[in-house]
């Protein structure tokens, strides 16, 4: 897809101005979102992680990751972006997030590979920055690893920001995990239903409220015990790009049926499918019975 590159540089450099424009006059949607939703995500670069299926930088081309994600948001029944300020003031410049709730990716300090990984911090969004841009809420990875240290300021950092997204009225959606090193030293999370559900019962109780807290989780083995281990709504993540999509859309569909599922929040799946067609893809995706048409 061709995008308007020179336009989004000469604002950055001429006009900066611009950005800021470009979000407050922006068509926001009216309310909350209606029924099961779909949300495009793209923070993984800005934390280091530029793998997408077995291509380990796939993401390394901005301009082939914004294109995919314009053709992403413009198929009808997409509702949402998540991203950091960079890709969200990008698309804001371009037109693409007009009528679209926006989530802004906070902590990406724990940088993939690093020593310091566990150590999560808020280096994306902060607050007052997504209360600014006109955003729905801020997103925050959380990964708890029992051995390493650093996940405490990570957790504590963590509370701070549920909180004051919720004193703000803005959503705080948080993604944990259960998470160790793996004999390489590679932060590896644990996807088995008992870990998912100890992650889920760990994030539910952070904060000083969690009346706008939704919880990004994995697929798991178990749906329903994934869906009973809180009340809180939870958005289910896309993952890696699958070598079975037909599989994965089934997944999909299946998780859709739990109660508190509200939304699927899916970024490489979609953006790098293995049939290379993203709008053919997210056509799929946004078809899923119990998704919102």
């Amino acid at each position: 897809m061709s995008l308007d590159i020179e336009r989004i540089v000469s604002a950055r450099v001429s006009d900066p101005d611009a950005i800021a424009e470009a979000l407050a006059r922006r068509r926001r949607p009216v309310g909350p979102p209606q029924g099961k939703f779909l949300v495009i995500a793209a923070d993984h670069p800005a934390r280091g992680a530029l793998r997408a299926g077995a291509d380990p930088v796939a993401m390394e081309d901005r301009w082939d990751l914004l294109g995919r994600i314009v053709e992403a948001l413009a198929v009808p029944g997409v509702e949402g972006y998540l991203g950091t300020a960079d890709t969200i003031e990008d698309l804001a410049l371009l037109g693409a997030l007009e009528s679209k709730h926006v989530f802004g990716s906070m902590n990406r300090g724990g940088l993939a590979g690093a020593s310091f990984e566990m150590d999560d911090r808020m280096t994306g969004y902060d607050v007052a920055g997504i209360t600014e841009a006109g955003l729905d809420g801020g997103k925050m990875l959380l990964r708890v690893d029992p051995d390493d240290d650093r996940t405490a300021s990570t957790l504590q950092a963590c509370a701070q920001a549920v909180s004051d997204l919720g004193r703000a009225d803005l959503v705080a959606m948080v993604e944990p995990f259960i998470s160790r090193r793996d004999e390489s030293g590679r932060v590896v999370n644990k996807l088995d239903p008992e870990s998912v559900a100890l992650s889920a019962a760990i994030a539910s109780g952070l904060g000083a409220s969690s009346r706008r807290t939704w919880l990004k989780m994995p697929l798991t083995a178990n749906l329903e015990r994934l869906s009973r281990a809180t009340t809180l709504p939870i958005v289910v993540l896309g993952g890696e790009v699958s070598n079975d999509p037909d599989a994965t859309f089934a997944r999909w569909e299946e998780v859709l049926s739990q109660p508190n599922v509200i939304d699927l929040v899916i970024g490489r799946s979609l953006l790098y499918p293995p049939s290379g067609s993203v709008t053919e893809s997210v056509n799929r995706a946004v078809s899923l019975p119990g998704l919102a048409h």
